[in-house]
C-alpha cells in the first residue's frame, strides 16, 4: 500500500496549530526565565575598554542610582593613563561637580602641593573617586551607591594597573576596605584591593582642618615614595 505524503499546505497547516497550542505556555515560561535571570544577574558591565577615555564614554550618561539625576557633571577621574600611584577620594564634591574633574578645590591644591613634596606632578598620577557624582551636601556615600559604581573604578585601575592605591581619608578607605575602622587602625599598614598593594592616608581635606595631621600625612608619602617611586 502507498504511503500518503503530506502536502505543503497540511505540514503548515499542522505547523501553525503547534504554534497556537505551544506559543502561550512557551511565552509565559521563557517570561518566567528572563524576571529570574534579571533579578539574579549582576549590574550591567560595558565590555572591556583597550583606553580610559573610551571607557569613560561608555559610562560617563550613567543613571544607575538617583545621583546621576543631581549631578552637575560626572566625575570619571583624571591622570595618566600608565601612573604608579593611583589616589583614590569618596566622591566628588561642589567643585568636582561643576568643573568635572577630581580634587580641583583647595584640598586638590594641597594634594598638588604634596606630590611636589614627592618630587611628582598631577599629570604624572591618576586620580578618581569611589563615585563618579557628587552626593547631596557631601554626605558619606551609601552602600547601594557603592555597589553600582565600585565596578567602574575597579575597572579603571585594572586599565591603569598601578603599583598603589592610595586611598584618601577614612570614608574611602573603609569603602575599599570593607569595614568600619577609625583612620589611625589604617594607616601604617599595606592592605591589597584588587591584587594591588593599598594604602590608606589622611585626606587632604583633613590637613586644611587640623595642621597636626600634615605631618603623619608626610610620613606617609615618604614611605610610599620610598617604596613605590625609587
Amino acid at each position: 500500500m502507498a504511503l500518503r505524503t503530506e502536502s505543503g499546505v497540511e505540514m503548515l497547516e499542522r505547523y501553525l496549530q503547534q504554534q497556537h497550542e505551544l506559543l502561550p505556555a512557551d511565552f509565559y515560561i521563557l517570561r518566567r526565565i528572563k524576571s529570574t535571570f534579571d533579578r539574579l544577574a549582576p549590574p550591567y558591565e560595558p565590555p572591556e575598554s583597550g583606553s580610559l577615555e573610551a571607557y569613560e564614554q561608555q559610562i560617563c550618561d550613567c543613571m544607575r542610582c538617583p545621583l546621576g539625576k543631581s549631578r552637575t557633571h560626572f566625575v570619571f577621574g583624571a591622570g595618566h593613563p600608565d601612573a604608579d600611584l593611583f589616589f583614590v577620594g569618596e566622591a566628588p564634591g561642589y567643585q568636582e561637580d561643576m568643573q568635572g574633574e577630581p580634587f580641583v578645590g583647595r584640598a586638590g591644591q594641597l594634594l598638588d602641593d604634596i606630590l611636589k613634596a614627592i618630587h611628582l606632578q598631577r599629570e604624572e598620577v591618576y586620580i578618581a573617586n569611589v563615585l563618579k557624582c557628587r552626593p547631596p551636601e557631601n554626605r558619606d556615600p551609601r552602600p547601594e551607591e557603592i555597589q553600582e559604581c565600585e565596578p567602574y573604578l575597579i575597572r579603571q585601575i585594572r586599565l591603569v594597573a598601578p603599583k598603589v592605591i592610595i586611598a584618601l581619608g577614612r570614608v574611602a578607605g573603609n569603602t575599599l576596605l570593607r569595614q568600619s575602622s577609625p583612620l589611625r587602625e589604617l594607616r601604617g599598614k599595606t592592605w591589597n584591593y584588587e591584587d594591588t598593594d593599598l594604602i590608606v592616608t589622611y585626606h587632604p581635606a583633613a590637613l586644611l582642618r587640623n595642621d597636626r595631621l600634615k605631618r603623619p600625612t608626610w610620613e606617609d608619602f615618604q614611605k610610599i615614595q620610598e617604596k613605590y617611586l625609587t
